[in-house]
């Protein structure tokens, strides 16, 4: 969407500060021993306690109220009481709602407890990526440009990028224009960042895979080599200058 009236922008603000509000509760309840699903229903809670609804499920009737991936596990997890958190774990949660009619996403891979597995490095490498290319959004700059910058920062550190899955437009439904905002260097994509449109701008680092696979239930998605892969997401609306980070709640880079 395009951000052109305060009611708008008030909208967009309200649903982003739920949503960061609730990934930031969620990430600080997570303990080992806690079941996926435990700490999905401590979420959706959460968005029920604002008025907001699980965006996934009411687009696409996702089977859970937020996408909680584990270690291998890339992006869309379905929360299960079979699954367990462990200490060492790299979790990844994405929570999106809709309120009003306004909707917003925001998500972040960390590290449960201590970091025995070392995914700390991937982790940290995902967050500062997404902060880099978020201070160079502006009106006017080519999305493949910021593409170029995930990717070219992720090789730099040893890593490389998953193609096939991108941040998005939002705002008025979860996902619209532009709906590839990827985290590589499409020479194709000739579209630029418009002032006061509202992005949702995210990284996916991965130490071994480039490809996302969906697998048999539907939803989750692993690399095509293995590996870990670590995503970290923003919702922010696009100006002149500096971006205006709604999801700031989350604070993912503190």
């Amino acid at each position: 969407m395009s951000i052109t009236t305060q009611a708008e922008m008030t909208g967009m603000k309200r649903i982003s500060e739920i949503v960061g509000i609730t990934l930031k509760k969620m990430r600080d309840h997570a303990r080992p021993g806690m079941s996926t699903k435990e700490l999905d229903d401590f979420g959706g809670n959460i968005l029920n306690s604002f008025g907001a609804k699980s965006a996934p499920r009411l687009t696409y009737g996702f089977p859970g109220w937020t996408c909680i991936s584990v270690n291998n596990e890339i992006a869309h997890g379905i929360p299960s009481q079979n699954k367990i958190l462990r200490e060492g774990d790299m979790v990844n949660i994405d929570v999106s709602a809709e309120l009003d009619g306004f909707w917003s996403d925001n998500g972040g891979s960390f590290v449960l407890g201590n970091d025995v597995y070392e995914h700390q490095r991937l982790v940290d490498t995902s967050k500062r990526i997404l902060y880099n290319a978020i201070t160079q959004i502006k009106g006017g700059v080519k999305i493949a440009d910021i593409g170029r910058l995930i990717e070219t920062q992720a090789k730099k550190a040893g890593y490389k990028v998953i193609k096939n899955l991108t941040g998005h437009g939002v705002g008025r439904s979860l996902h619209e224009e532009p709906h590839e905002i990827a985290c590589y260097y499409d020479r194709l994509n000739l579209k630029r960042f418009r002032k006061n449109s509202v992005v949702a701008i995210e990284t996916f680092i991965s130490t071994r895979s480039t490809t996302a696979v969906e697998q048999s239930d539907g939803w989750t998605f692993l690399g095509q080599h293995g590996g870990f892969t670590a995503q970290h997401e923003h919702t922010i609306v696009v100006t002149d200058d500096q971006p205006i980070i709604l999801t700031a709640a989350n604070k993912i880079w503190d």
